[in-house]
């Protein structure tokens, strides 16, 4: 593996490159990231490297996905540090633009999903999924990138650019990859960086409640009594507030009460400053093994 990477933060030096790629035939994937990696993001460039020839990974702290200023000032910028835990793996870009670059003065499209981008982190975040789907449709018109990974612990913003790539004839292959997690459930996260001691010890309940969601589901109990457990048990673990735990079917994001097909137990808990999200699946009995 390549022990250094190329850093562009020009469309044209990233295109410079592409072109290249595209006319040797070789297939190219993406994986956007705001930076402050870790094993989870580590993840996606493995798995795009199995995939594809030439991997970039897009290193952009997005001002348009926060909905407030001081979350936008916080959130952890660590560029050398990133391109020294990727360098092992072998991405061969790293395009790391600058504000200007991705958003001139003259900058006025915002693209907007409905339906997936609906309730959930979308009602506790406005503007947030206008931010990613603007964003993520820039990154890939720049890179021009034939395949793009995205974690699934970001399940509802997953949902959200398979919606838009497809609705808008976008030509990127969307792939989910499965939540890294730490050995006690915690889904690894940028945002874990702001939890205390005290608080990491408390963070696995979120997981630990989705968990029982889904088994509650899996036995025919109704939804609307297993989250409001959930929440409780939650809050009652240490979460200072519980923005939602729901079950939703995992294509369409559609509320249900029922397990019938394969669905998704989301939840999001305010722990100290940090705002944890996570989900896992839960398919009826007779599906259950059949995901491996």
């Amino acid at each position: 593996m390549s022990s250094s990477i190329v850093t562009v933060r020009t469309i044209a030096d990233l295109r410079g490159h592409v072109t290249g790629w595209k006319r040797d035939g070789e297939s190219v994937g993406v994986v956007p990231t705001m930076g402050a990696l870790h094993a989870g993001h580590l993840a996606l460039v493995e798995a795009a490297k199995q995939r594809c020839d030439r991997v970039i990974v897009t290193l952009f702290v997005n001002p348009k996905q926060f909905e407030r200023a001081d979350d936008l000032a916080a959130y952890p910028r660590t560029e050398e540090a990133d391109r020294q835990q990727l360098a092992p793996y072998g991405p061969d870009v790293l395009y790391a633009p600058t504000g200007e670059t991705m958003y001139p003065q003259s900058f006025a499209t915002t693209i907007s999903v409905g339906g997936v981008s609906e309730g959930l982190c979308g009602a506790h975040r406005p503007g947030h999924f206008d931010g990613v789907a603007t964003v993520v449709t820039k990154l890939f018109m720049q890179t021009q990138a034939d395949v793009a990974f995205f974690g699934e612990k970001d399940y509802q913003q997953l949902q959200v650019i398979r919606r838009m790539t497809s609705d808008l004839d976008i030509p990127v292959e969307i792939v989910g990859v499965p939540t890294v997690r730490e050995a006690d459930g915690l889904a690894l996260s940028s945002r874990n960086a702001y939890l205390t001691a005290a608080e990491r010890g408390v963070a696995p309940a979120l997981n630990r409640a989705l968990c029982r969601v889904a088994e509650g589901l899996v036995e025919g109990q109704p939804a609307s009594k297993l989250t409001a457990d959930a929440i409780e048990e939650i809050r009652g673990a240490g979460f200072r507030d519980v923005d939602y735990v729901e079950v939703r079917e995992a294509g369409t994001l559609r509320p249900i009460e029922r397990l019938e097909g394969e669905a998704r137990v989301l939840g999001a808990a305010w722990l100290g400053k940090a705002r944890l999200i996570d989900n896992v699946p839960a398919f009826p009995r007779a599906a259950a093994g059949g995901n491996g």
